[in-house]
């Protein structure tokens, strides 16, 4: 079994089969509720199952998802994202144009449902959530003044907290259990050094 932090990046074949909104939606969707049918993901971004099957099928092609073996019948498969990480190449002037508007569209697209998520998130009444809940997330944007050996070095502190918590924690179930995201962001901002008086 491959190690659930196996990674892989995306080559230009695979690059462009996911430029496409509906299609970098499923890929989060699988990742988001685990195996879906192209009805129950149909359902959910509001497409017909025609359509959504001939998007699965493009995804497939790529290796971007697979079909659930062992599960299903030949009228409806189930379909997961396999596990492990992607990394999503930036936009790159040693790309060919359209790779790089393919990257431009599948990253635009993962980052805007991050942000509908997270604003879905903040704006959820308190009846909406289990009191149990209620103060388990935390939002937090922290200012740091680092040289670019200083952020690789605490990026590899994060990595390896969030890979202990995949360790101890992956394939978890019950009743208590809920899905959750968890975001790290860690960039440089595009400004000039800070002075002594910022």
């Amino acid at each position: 079994m491959a190690d659930k932090r196996e990674s892989r990046s995306l080559d230009a074949g695979a690059l462009k089969a996911l430029a496409h909104p509906l299609r970098v939606r499923i890929f989060d969707l699988l990742s988001e509720r685990g195996p879906q049918t192209a009805s129950t993901l149909a359902a959910l971004v509001g497409e017909t199952s025609g359509s959504m099957s001939y998007h699965l099928r493009a995804l497939a092609a790529h290796d971007l998802i697979r079909e659930v073996e062992g599960r299903g019948t030949a009228r409806e498969r189930w379909w997961e994202r396999p596990k492990g990480r992607i990394n999503l190449p930036g936009p790159d002037d040693t790309m060919t144009p359209s790779n790089r508007a393919s990257a431009q569209i599948v990253t635009s697209e993962f980052f805007r449902l991050r942000h509908e998520t997270l604003m879905a998130y903040l704006n959820r009444s308190e009846a909406e959530i289990p009191e149990e809940w209620r103060d388990a997330g935390v939002i937090m944007t922290t200012y740091l003044d680092l040289t670019a050996d200083q952020m690789a070095e605490l990026k590899a502190e994060l990595g390896a907290v969030v890979d202990r918590v995949v360790d101890r924690y992956q394939g978890q179930t019950g009743p208590e259990v809920r899905r959750v995201t968890l975001r790290t962001e860690l960039f440089d901002l595009p400004t000039a050094a800070r002075t002594e008086e910022s």
